[in-house]
């Protein structure tokens, strides 16, 4: 075809089309640049990484234009409340607080903290100088672990790697992930750990329900189909495990709903209520579907040895989140994700294969009788 005459067809599409060529919707991505391997950011510019490449794909698939939005871990609260984001994905740590402010998808990876050290014996003792990603996920957790040591927050990340190698601290608090390459090219050093569970995920405003449900069936998808298992072992290392199966990540969901259960102890206190409320009870069970109430019904009773567990000790400091205006709302998201993954679980799931998938939880005041009546409810959930 002559050149003039492909012009010709292609103005006349473009006609048909709407009068102009449309350009592909922009997504915007909060990344860090400076997590790896979830989020690298090269001197030029480049940005690779798990997340990187995961975001990627979606975006292809999906027909979208990525906008990379960088952020500060110290920031990144106020810039996600702020609407910065469509979506974040840079090895953001599953947390109470930020299912309170947004909704996270089914999980893309799991990680724990470690300790980077030269003398291990030394570990925790009073003034051990231990540096930390500051604004992070891991300041919170040193704190948690490390209440006698003097926590040095730093920031950008890679200054707390910086400061270990150059002696200025003791130890280094970073993740099971991330370690591998803060070790490369060291000596001397020792990884403690993993010394907790956490799961990684991708989070998106609270309103956003329509693109999480979309992201959460395209993250299963991908699991189903490989494209997960291959980007974690060429970006994770080849023992990653597969967190956006349905049993695991229902599993994190659930572990998710239940850490929001002491502070809804403590709003409860706050306002005189008591921990057994059975109006609402019976509202959370009405509004599950039919087949997976009998989940439901055992998380209920989970959420309320949590709550008993938690008011047994000593009163939180702060005001507590309020209940109607945030933690219901939050719960809700929880309990819609853990609905439509409860319908995907496989054919012919065993009590053993539920129990293995519940082990890792990790929640004060869950003991192994609301464990037991969670796993039981999975597989009748199954025989329905």
């Amino acid at each position: 075809m002559p050149r003039r005459a492909r012009w010709i067809l292609a103005l006349f599409l473009v006609a048909c089309a709407g009068g102009e060529a449309r350009a592909p919707a922009v997504l915007l991505v909060g990344t860090s640049g400076d997590y790896a391997p979830f989020s690298v950011r090269a001197p030029d510019g480049a940005r690779d990484g798990f997340d990187v490449a995961l975001v990627r794909a979606f975006a292809r698939e999906r027909g979208l234009r990525v906008r990379w939005v960088p952020f500060a871990w110290t920031t990144l609260e106020r810039d996600f409340a702020a609407g910065r984001f469509d979506l974040v994905a840079s090895g953001v740590t599953v947390r109470p607080e930020r299912s309170l402010a947004g909704r996270f998808s089914v999980p893309t990876a799991s990680a724990g903290a470690v300790a980077l050290v030269r003398d291990a014996g030394a570990l925790g003792r009073e003034r051990f100088r231990i540096a930390v990603n500051r604004g992070g996920h891991l300041e919170r957790v040193a704190e948690r672990l490390f209440p006698r040591a003097r926590l040095l927050p730093l920031a950008p990340n890679r200054a707390v790697r910086d400061a270990l190698l150059a002696g200025e601290v003791d130890a280094a608090v970073t993740d099971t992930l991330e370690a591998p390459h803060w070790l490369a090219g060291t000596s001397g050093l020792t990884a403690v750990g993993p010394l907790t569970r956490d799961w990684k995920a991708w989070w998106l405003p609270a309103g956003a329900g329509e693109r999480a449900r979309d992201v959460d069936a395209w993250l299963l998808a991908r699991e189903a189909d490989g494209t997960l298992a291959a980007l974690r072992a060429r970006h994770l290392g080849a023992a990653a495990e597969p967190t956006a199966a349905p049993l695991a990540a229902l599993a994190a969901a659930v572990a998710e709903r239940l850490a929001l259960m002491p502070l809804v102890a403590e709003a409860k206190r706050a306002a005189g209520t008591p921990v057994r409320v059975p109006a609402q009870e019976a509202a959370v069970l009405a509004a599950a579907p039919e087949a997976v109430r009998p989940l439901f019904a055992a998380l209920v009773e989970a959420a309320r040895d949590v709550q008993e567990h938690t008011l047994a000790g000593e009163r939180a400091v702060g005001a507590p989140p309020d209940l109607d205006a945030a933690l219901r709302p939050a719960l809700a998201r929880i309990s819609e994700r853990i609905a439509f993954l409860a319908l995907r679980l496989p054919a012919g799931l065993s009590l053993a294969e539920a129990r293995a998938a519940l082990a890792p939880l990790d929640v004060p005041g869950l003991g192994a009788e609301p464990r037991e009546r969670i796993a039981a409810a999975l597989v009748e959930v199954k025989k329905r």
